[in-house]
């Protein structure tokens, strides 16, 4: 039995047909990334590209930007400056693997007993967390404004955990810093030893300040991690991405 041929006109069509269809596959991928690019311009804490101002909301791009600036200083003094955030910059000191080329300081942050020298990157973040973190989330639970901030530290030349051995901790470079509560003007103190199994708003107000810190640092460790932090946060910016937040 002959094969029977579709007619050169009918095949035209056909042709034309999946040709329509794939233009047209192509014009509707083509408004779907103009309108991602058009969301993300909308939103720069999504967008990687998008220069880090510490005044924008915390979103999906922001804790890979502040890591990326650990190796560029000058860099991340510009987005300091750029977010009109007031620091100084402190001389380097010490040498080996405890060497701290990156001093920066706070000049107008509620730290106490005194404001550390970190590394910029640390303190960009560390006015991040302050701003769309901690005072939110202090008038929201406790109807009160944050007065400070306490630490137990943010340079120490050691390796993790005072070994004698093993890799250098962050400290080292003061690329971290401890903290261990939060005072609020009315007087209110919310600390991470008395109070991360305290009453429902002081668990709730720790949690939410370290989840709202991991979204800022590479490196977020609380009461929930071990016994070592039953009375501190512990925040760094490694250069390698870490993203642990416990």
């Amino acid at each position: 039995m002959a094969r029977k041929t579709v007619p050169w006109r009918i095949s035209r069509r056909i042709g034309r047909f999946k040709g329509d269809r794939r233009l047209l596959a192509m014009l509707a991928l083509f408004a779907v990334l103009i309108g991602a690019w058009s969301w993300l311009e909308r939103h720069p804490q999504h967008n990687p590209w998008a220069p880090l101002d510490l005044r924008h909301p915390v979103g999906w791009a922001t804790a890979s930007k502040l890591v990326a600036l650990k190796d560029d200083a000058d860099q991340c003094r510009a987005v300091l400056e750029r977010s009109e955030v007031s620091f100084r910059v402190l001389e380097t000191t010490g040498s080996g693997e405890c060497a701290r080329s990156d001093r920066t300081q706070l000049t107008g942050y509620p730290l106490a007993p005194d404001t550390p020298a970190v590394t910029c990157p640390v303190a960009a973040a560390m006015e991040m967390w302050r701003t769309r973190s901690v005072e939110p989330a202090a008038k929201e639970i406790f109807g009160s404004e944050l007065a400070r901030i306490e630490h137990l530290g943010a340079y120490s030349c050691r390796r993790l955990y005072g070994r004698d051995d093993g890799p250098w901790s962050e400290h080292a470079t003061a690329n971290a810093i401890d903290i261990s509560a939060f005072v609020l003007a009315d007087g209110t103190r919310i600390s991470a030893l008395g109070d991360w199994d305290g009453s429902d708003k002081e668990q709730r107000f720790l949690r939410e300040v370290r989840d709202g810190a991991c979204g800022v640092f590479a490196t977020v460790l609380s009461p929930d991690y071990n016994a070592a932090h039953a009375d501190h946060f512990h925040f760094d910016q490694q250069s390698r991405w870490a993203g642990v937040c416990r």
